[in-house]
């Protein structure tokens, strides 16, 4: 109990600073400080707990629907393990791993054109997430760069600006919207889910490459990691509310508006995620050895540790 409250102390400060920095200001301070003390140190002493079990650099996936906050948890987190525990922190989103607008056109022409999109299984390059975890498991650790993807001009970022791992990370949480995700049988993926997959892949090529994907290429990606953090949406409609926030936040932040996304827009991207998303609620409340439940109201409900 003493340790839990050391740590509240220490990091107490820093936490809100970046709550601040994020423009969340929709808390009150009590409800950031709950959330900071029953959440986030929680889940940080746990991850701890398992970095010492192990013995070596430990690898996370953290996952949840579009807009539900994987960002922000991360980052709370990075400062915990960072400030009261010590811990060199890695963190990677599978987003900047997007191949660039030219290949993902080209996977369009020749394959479906739904692959325009960002997003699902197929549009990341494998050989880059491959060559990010063979870097971090090497026994002699080189100092190596990371991708990085602009969402706003919806292409990867020129090598200059993608940022550097010079120290070999103790904890790496790989985090993503469909990391952990599993590929489904034939006679699902048969059935659209929404009217995008059921006008635009009438013949189901786009989810079955899709599906193809996840059961090779993203299995053995998948299989690197030691425990998935997963978190848990109320419903698919919440994910459509929270990505239109995330919208609203990255257009404050960017200057490039052309490529922000309307409200449309955003429902029918969301349309890409879908099937994926409710899968991994299904198959992520099983297998994850975390899962955070989340409120509509973006709060954390609970937090279930099942391992």
């Amino acid at each position: 109990m003493k340790e839990t409250e050391d740590c509240f102390l220490k990091v107490k400060k820093d936490y809100l600073k970046f709550l601040k920095n994020e423009k969340i200001f929709g808390k009150s301070k009590i409800t950031q400080i709950n959330n900071l003390k029953k959440n986030y140190i929680p889940i940080s002493f746990w991850i701890e707990k398992k970095y010492k079990e192990k013995g070596s650099t430990l690898f996370l996936g953290l996952s949840g629907g579009q807009g539900s906050g994987k960002t922000t948890i991360t980052g709370i987190i990075k400062i915990i393990l960072k400030i009261f525990f010590k811990r060199n922190v890695c963190i990677a989103s599978i987003d900047n791993f997007y191949k660039t607008f030219y290949k993902r056109n080209m996977m369009a022409k020749q394959i479906h054109p739904l692959f325009k999109t960002r997003g699902v299984p197929g549009t990341h390059d494998i050989s880059l997430i491959k060559i990010f975890f063979n870097n971090l498991k090497k026994n002699k650790f080189k100092a190596f760069r990371i991708p990085k993807f602009n969402k706003s001009t919806d292409d990867r970022m020129d090598k200059k600006y993608w940022p550097k791992i010079t120290r070999k990370p103790e904890i790496v949480i790989f985090e993503g919207w469909c990391v952990g995700a599993k590929s489904q049988s034939n006679s699902l993926i048969k059935k659209p889910v929404n009217i995008l997959e059921r006008k635009e892949d009438k013949r189901f090529i786009w989810r079955k490459f899709v599906n193809k994907k996840l059961k090779k290429e993203y299995k053995k990606i998948f299989s690197k990691i030691d425990h998935f953090i997963f978190l848990k949406v109320p419903n698919f409609n919440m994910v459509f509310k929270w990505r239109l926030l995330q919208e609203v936040k990255l257009k404050k932040r960017s200057h490039l508006n052309k490529k922000i996304m309307t409200y449309n827009q955003i429902k029918r991207f969301i349309m890409f995620y879908e099937r994926i998303t409710l899968q991994m609620i299904k198959d992520l409340s099983k297998s994850a050895s975390v899962i955070m439940f989340l409120k509509k109201n973006h709060e954390i409900k609970k937090i279930l540790f099942k391992s």
